[in-house]
């Protein structure tokens, strides 16, 4: 079976590595672990993913996205980034947060989000993340090979394969989404 096309819609792509000033400064300083991805400058307004996919034709099911948790147990703090399908949703309350091993997960504010990853909402991605962080990323991610992620920005969008993303420090596959 010859490989799944690539999702470039209608963004032009160019090497991130040759526009490193198109995303945040944590995805620019951790290029180097997504060698072959690629960036493109969009439209800071249509960052959210049904917008984004309609305005770039990018199909939902080529897109990922990263939602930030925080969940705690006695004194310990976990963080992680959680990677599924737009066309998916993270089981956040059984699968996540047994993962994370705590009693309780919910989704990191957005001011907190920005402040720990350097980051701004909407264009969260795993690349760069805090190295202690998890970033749980759901088999059908990886399996689907190209996939549009957020640039830390919300005026650019990365193109990585999501196997690249199953080798992120810190990084595990799991079986964590409930379809839409």
């Amino acid at each position: 079976m010859p490989p799944a096309p690539l999702p470039l819609g209608t963004l032009d792509w160019r090497p991130l590595a040759d526009a490193l000033d198109l995303v945040a400064a944590p995805v620019a300083a951790a290029a180097g672990l997504v060698p072959d991805a690629l960036v493109a400058p969009m439209d800071a307004t249509l960052a959210d993913t049904a917008a984004f996919c309609t305005a770039y034709e990018v199909p939902a099911a080529a897109s990922a996205n990263c939602v930030i948790v925080e969940g705690r147990r006695a004194e310990r703090v976990v963080r992680a980034a959680v990677m599924v399908l737009a066309i998916d949703r993270a089981d956040v309350n059984t699968v996540v947060r047994k993962r994370l091993d705590v009693r309780k997960v919910s989704f990191m504010g957005s001011e907190a989000a920005q402040e720990l990853t350097g980051m701004l909402q909407g264009g969260i991605t795993p690349v760069g993340l805090p190295t202690d962080w998890a970033i749980l990323v759901d088999a059908a991610v990886v399996a689907a090979g190209p996939v549009v992620i957020g640039g830390g920005v919300r005026g650019a969008k990365l193109l990585v394969d999501g196997a690249d993303l199953a080798g992120l420090p810190g990084a595990e596959v799991l079986a964590l989404a409930v379809p839409r």
